[in-house]
């Protein structure tokens, strides 16, 4: 039995209800206004700004929980709303706000020798599950992208951020009531019984897609039991190569900032790979650089050669996303290495080439195969804000539909249309 509020509720019935709910405001929302929608986001955006004391108070009682049950230091930091995360949350929705509506863009129009016309239409998915863990920033970021690209949403946020998504929760209602939207375009799960994942990704019949944010095992169960169609990464495992003709003093900002900027997040560089040519020379410069942000360093043997005291990376470490304090280090003869050790480990998401070589980069670019691919630039710009999505609601490592950061394009579909002026087939 699932306990909301004050009543226990059975889960199954529980989940079905709101999946219904969400199918017949799905109807609503794929027909409601630019405009509607755009006055929802800001208002919420508003309500969240306004809200920013009672967001710290429910979340602080999170955090509390979240230190007592021994969440450690990176998850802490997911879980947290500072300040300046609630001012992203709002910001996030006023860009969102600020896009273009895809929904019911046309294009591709043309005449065939039949007499008719061809084209393709940008429509909603329909109703979007997603489950996550700790950020509860995710909570606005997912409504208002969902919203936007006029889908239904059920959001089953961590048990962990169960207060704070609660009180994002009650923002983003008032604000769809202030637009005239249904209250049901955005859901948020008030039990933290885990059977409603269990049933959420079963759903068919309501749910059209699943898209689990969190930590690997959850999306490894997502991924295995759902019924739904799912869009999902399971590591972020990202490198940064310095390759032998790039400019080292950029190569060293990137490096750092790669890995320094945010542990806890899935675009942070988790492996360095570094020409040959260069190692001896900005190898020591960055050992100093995160010695001095108490970063724990492990090295090949080529590395360690060079730096004879940090710890030697076992065959694990180039398969681990650390999302801690934690850098794996390879010395390695060229790009040609730097791209097979790549192919051979990496989870597909980010990866950075530094160097001033074009014909290098192109091959980079167009030899790796990464949702996002980067040239002199950190890895942790690899997200909807940074790419002018707005806010995303995750990063899809897949190849069909949606890859890379997934904003309003990616949660929308294309049918096509076909007009005429009485044609029959003969």
């Amino acid at each position: 039995m699932a306990k909301i509020g004050s009543l226990d509720l059975d889960t199954k019935y529980y989940m079905q209800k709101l999946g219904m709910q969400a199918r017949i405001a799905s109807r609503e929302l794929s027909r409601a206004s630019t405009k509607s929608k755009n006055h929802a986001l800001l208002t919420i955006a508003s309500g969240i700004r306004d809200a920013a004391d009672i967001l710290k108070t429910q979340n602080d009682l999170d955090l509390v929980a979240g230190r007592a049950k021994g969440l450690d230091a990176a998850l802490l930091d997911r879980l947290e709303l500072t300040d300046s995360r609630i001012e992203a949350m709002a910001e996030g929705l006023e860009q969102i706000a600020n896009l273009t509506d895809p929904v019911g863009e046309v294009n591709n129009m043309r005449y065939l020798p039949s007499g008719i016309q061809v084209g393709q239409m940008r429509v909603p998915l329909g109703v979007i599950g997603i489950i996550y863990e700790s950020r509860p920033n995710v909570t606005a970021d997912a409504a208002g992208l969902c919203l936007k690209s006029g889908n239904a949403t059920i959001l089953r946020g961590g048990s962990e951020a169960f207060h704070s998504n609660q009180a994002i929760a009650h923002c983003i209602q008032n604000g769809l009531k202030h637009a005239g939207l249904p209250a049901e375009a955005v859901q948020v799960v008030e039990t933290i019984d885990r059977e409603a994942v269990g049933q959420l990704i079963t759903m068919t019949e309501t749910v059209d897609v699943i898209v689990p944010r969190g930590g690997k095992s959850l999306i490894e169960r997502v991924s295995m039991d759902a019924k739904v169609p799912v869009i999902k990464h399971l590591d972020g495992i990202c490198h940064v190569y310095i390759d032998g003709d790039a400019d080292l003093k950029m190569a060293e900002e990137i490096a750092v900032n790669a890995k320094c900027h945010r542990y806890g997040v899935c675009n942070a560089m988790e492996t360095l790979l570094i020409d040959t040519s260069v190692a001896k020379k900005i190898l020591p410069i960055l050992e100093r650089r995160y010695d001095a942000e108490s970063v724990e360093l492990r090295g090949c043997e080529k590395t360690l050669a060079i730096l004879p005291t940090l710890k030697a990376a076992s065959d694990e470490d180039w398969d681990t996303e650390y999302l801690a304090p934690i850098l794996s280090i390879r010395v390695v003869e060229g790009v040609d290495e730097a791209m097979e050790h790549i192919h051979k480990h990496s989870s597909n998401h980010t990866e950075t080439i530094v160097t001033e070589s074009y014909t290098t980069s192109s091959r980079f670019l167009a030899e790796v195969d990464s949702s996002s691919v980067m040239v002199n630039v950190s890895t942790r710009f690899a997200d909807g804000f940074e790419y002018g999505l707005g806010a995303e609601i995750g990063i899809s490592t897949g190849k069909i539909h949606a890859r890379g950061p997934v904003g309003l394009n990616g949660l929308t579909s294309q049918k096509w249309i076909v007009l005429g002026t009485g044609q029959v087939r003969v």
